[in-house]
């Protein structure tokens, strides 16, 4: 999650999972294979084989999908299953190179029962049992499949997972599994078996990776626009499902955006993957019914109103096709109505990734605010702190930073020089109002909590008359957070640590403001990058110093970026209690994170308001 957790491709390989791991404490390795194993019990009841580093002979099943790039291998399944709900008849077969067998296959696989962890044990990540180093043996060809199980609205639980075991780490690895209770339970009982859904909603469009999210569960925290809302910790949406296409199944992949239907039959192996967890791999594909979901656009303000917009603009740079930078400045002039003061996050330097030192963004930015002018747009003026290279994060030699763009019609901006990327601006008071002492300035840089990450920029502002102060930030990214799938329950978010610390900086600066100047209009705005109910949300309003305004929003559209299905809150803008206390409009503007193509991956925020 940047937002995302950057995706590499990953080199997969056997992980035995550590004995000191605690998870496979008391497992132990006979010397001579097992013969007479049947896939349920190399499954067992829970997430990690009771048979781990055991060689076992001749297990038999039916091929029922083949991978023939990345962790090459194929799935089998057992075509006399147990009556035991929680194991699976499915396991994955690693083969490391491109297996020599078909689907419908009737094999018997000898080799040595193992556990994988995608994204490696550090990750968090549930384990896949699978049986490496194999011997195959085809005993014949075009066998029906093993019947599907179907997967849906009813045979999904409510609830998603247990709370794990506090004496293994809050790890679910050794509870047995129980498929009726719990979401992920059901998911992991059905590891490698063949599965179906008949008809979703699609929840998370088409990624550049041909992977889409969809929904067996259409009522859950839906929202007007097709979407699954995350709305606390405690909502992970339990009809979520990955789809990818198995190599062999049909070709192009299709672009669906959220909202759209998949229609039909989707049919294929349930694997576990690392960007994602529980993926249905299809063998089989419905169909996309496109639904006609459109970008949002949000209305004009008045005259007597202040328009203020964040936007992260995903890593622009010059070297960005100039159709990115005309469908990004056509969204600021159509799609945000041209707001009088817009907050840009993920500016780079005016080389963008290359490391050459280049700190100035001054190309970036003439070329940007160009093509809103040609858009139809204002001629925006801009105010920026170049940072030092390579000290605020992001892509490598990109330097990002956040940049106040102002529309110099209707608003003007207080210069007061001397703000550099390690120089803090400060407020005094001054007349009887507040004042920063550097404008543009930036927030606390020396504090600890902004180490590669992107510093806050302070500006202040005047619009009919009134300063207004607009703090615009780029949080930490949750780089490092487990997933919602993870093994431990409920999972850890280390990326928290940091960003909380970055909240009680900006509202200590906020505090400070206010000190100086009660009714003092204070706009915090930009990629929080966290929830409206976190930790850092709450930091950043503590002692009432600030309202996230999304929550002025029904709790059915409170999102600004959709993250494995699940349409959430990253982007926020946070306000005074001179704000707050009179009349404003709140808009999540949703242009991007819904559609497959995207000109970035976050939805824009506006906020217009009398000061």
């Amino acid at each position: 999650m940047p937002s995302s957790v950057p995706r590499t491709a990953a080199v997969p390989a056997l992980v035995a999972l550590a004995m000191a791991s605690g998870l496979l404490a008391g497992a132990g390795a006979p010397a001579s294979a097992a013969s007479g194993v049947r896939i349920h019990g190399i499954q067992g009841t829970g997430r990690i084989s009771p048979l781990v580093g055991t060689p076992v002979a001749d297990v038999p099943g039916i091929v029922t999908g083949v991978r023939t790039s990345g962790s090459r291998g194929f799935w089998m399944q057992d075509p006399e299953p147990d009556h035991d709900a929680a194991t699976s008849e499915g396991v994955f077969v690693f083969t490391g190179s491109v297996p020599a067998v078909a689907v419908g296959d009737s094999v018997e696989v000898s080799g040595t029962v193992g556990e994988y962890v995608p994204g490696g044990a550090a990750s968090g990540n549930q384990s896949v049992t699978q049986i490496a180093s194999p011997t195959v043996t085809v005993v014949s060809s075009g066998n029906p499949l093993p019947a599907p199980v179907v997967i849906s609205e009813k045979s999904v639980p409510s609830a998603y997972a247990p709370k794990g075991d506090p004496a293994a780490g809050d790890s679910v690895n050794g509870l047995r599994l129980k498929p009726h209770v719990y979401a992920l339970d059901l998911y992991e009982s059905l590891e490698g078996m063949n599965v179906r859904i008949c008809g979703s909603r699609v929840v998370g469009a088409t990624d550049p990776y041909a992977e889409l999210w969809v929904t067996v569960k259409p009522r859950e925290n839906d929202n007007r626009r097709g979407g699954t809302v995350y709305g606390s910790y405690t909502s992970q949406n339990t009809g979520r499902l990955q789809i990818q296409l198995a190599p062999a199944a049909q070709s192009p992949f299709p672009a669906a955006n959220v909202g759209d239907t998949l229609t039909g039959i989707t049919e294929g192996p349930l694997d576990y993957n690392q960007f994602g967890g529980y993926t249905l791999v299809a063998r089989t594909l419905g169909t996309v019914t496109d639904k006609k979901l459109r970008p949002e656009t949000t209305r004009p303000q008045r005259a007597s109103e202040l328009a203020v917009a964040t936007y992260n603009v995903e890593n622009l740079d010059p070297s960005d096709p100039r159709e990115k930078f005309d469908a990004l400045a056509g969204a600021v002039v159509r799609n945000l109505s041209s707001p009088d003061i817009l907050a840009l996050e993920e500016i780079q330097d005016s080389t963008g990734a290359k490391d050459d030192g280049t700190v100035s963004a001054e190309e970036t930015l003439a070329k940007f605010t160009a093509a809103i002018t040609a858009a139809g747009g204002p001629s925006y003026a801009w105010r920026a702190i170049d940072p030092e290279d390579k000290k605020d994060g992001g892509e490598p030699g990109g330097n990002i930073r956040q940049v106040f763009l102002y529309n110099p019609a209707g608003v003007s901006f207080t210069d007061r020089p001397g703000g550099d990327a390690t120089t803090a601006t400060g407020v005094v008071r001054t007349g009887g109002r507040a004042a920063l002492t550097l404008s543009p300035g930036r927030v606390d840089p020396a504090n600890a909590a902004w180490t590669n990450s992107r510093k806050p920029l302070a500006g202040e502002f005047v619009f009919r008359g009134r300063t207004v102060f607009v703090i615009a930030n780029h949080f930490a990214s949750k780089g490092g957070d487990e997933s919602l799938t993870s093994h431990h329950q409920p999972v850890n978010r280390s990326s928290e640590v940091q960003r909380l610390q970055q909240a009680r900086s900006v509202n200590a600066f906020v505090k400070d403001i206010l000190a100086a100047q009660r009714d003092a209009d204070v706009l915090v705005v930009g990629d929080i990058n966290d929830f409206e109910f976190s930790a850092t949300t709450k930091a950043l309003a503590e002692g009432g110093a600030l309202y996230p305004a999304v929550k002025s929003l029904p709790a059915a559209e409170r999102y600004s970026y959709v993250y494995q299905g699940n349409s959430q809150v990253l982007d926020q803008i946070l306000t005074s209690p001179s704000i707050t206390s009179g009349p404003f409009d709140y808009d999540s503007v949703h242009i991007n994170a819904e559609f497959a193509r995207q000109n970035s991956d976050h939805d824009p925020q506006v906020l217009r308001f009398r000061p």
